[in-house]
């Protein structure tokens, strides 16, 4: 029987076959990261105690990629972690915004959705809703003790309605200016920004937790 191709030349299958596990390593990568999961590192102290500066985190693309699917847009849960783009500085956060490589990714938790009054004031958050027209304090429903969570005393003076197809979001370190967020320059997210919901931290090894 007349050997095959590759049967004369061993080693160009060899190199093909490298190439071709190469290329699926690759583009497995892209997919898991762009439908599936997605790891970021935490800058800065907006996100304290809960989270660090240096913190890994992995995010759930897969909620949103389902929801897309769908038709719809991803809406979080209140109280959850979301990594969103921020969009180009040179104007306000917009669905119609151009992604871009140079896109800011930002990490804070989901205060208030479309509808919803939220008042800060006196150090406190507070938020009014159909359920809830006296009003609840955010604060006592998501920190966990004093020292994971959001800290005790909000800055700032806000009294705003959000918006439609957008969400009122903060860092859990809000006193002074230790959290840019929905309550100053940053403004409420649209929901076509958002990448997904923190599902653990990752890194550091010893501080590995779910959320």
């Amino acid at each position: 029987m007349e050997p095959t191709f590759f049967q004369k030349h061993p080693l160009l299958k060899d190199v093909l076959s490298l190439f071709g596990f190469v290329a699926a390593v690759v583009l497995g990568t892209i997919f898991l990261n762009t439908y599936v999961y997605r790891s970021y590192n935490v800058v800065g102290q907006s996100m304290e105690n809960t989270l660090a500066n240096g913190d890994r985190v992995i995010v759930n693309r897969l909620a949103v990629t389902i929801a897309h699917f769908n038709g719809e847009e991803y809406v979080p849960d209140r109280g959850q972690i979301i990594v969103f783009a921020n969009g180009s500085a040179s104007g306000p956060l917009t669905c119609n915004a151009p992604d871009n490589v140079d896109d800011e990714y930002i990490i804070k938790r989901v205060i208030a959705f479309p509808g919803e009054h939220v008042v800060v004031e006196n150090g406190t958050m507070t938020i009014f809703n159909a359920e809830h027209p006296e009003g609840f304090v955010y604060d006592e429903l998501w920190r966990e003790d004093e020292t994971t969570g959001p800290k005790k005393y909000t800055s700032g003076n806000v009294d705003m309605i959000v918006p439609e197809g957008e969400l009122f979001v903060s860092g859990d370190n809000r006193e002074g200016s230790n959290s840019l967020d929905s309550r100053s320059g940053l403004g409420t997210i649209p929901y076509c920004r958002i990448m997904g919901p923190v599902l653990f931290r990752l890194y550091p090894f010893d501080k590995i937790r779910g959320f």
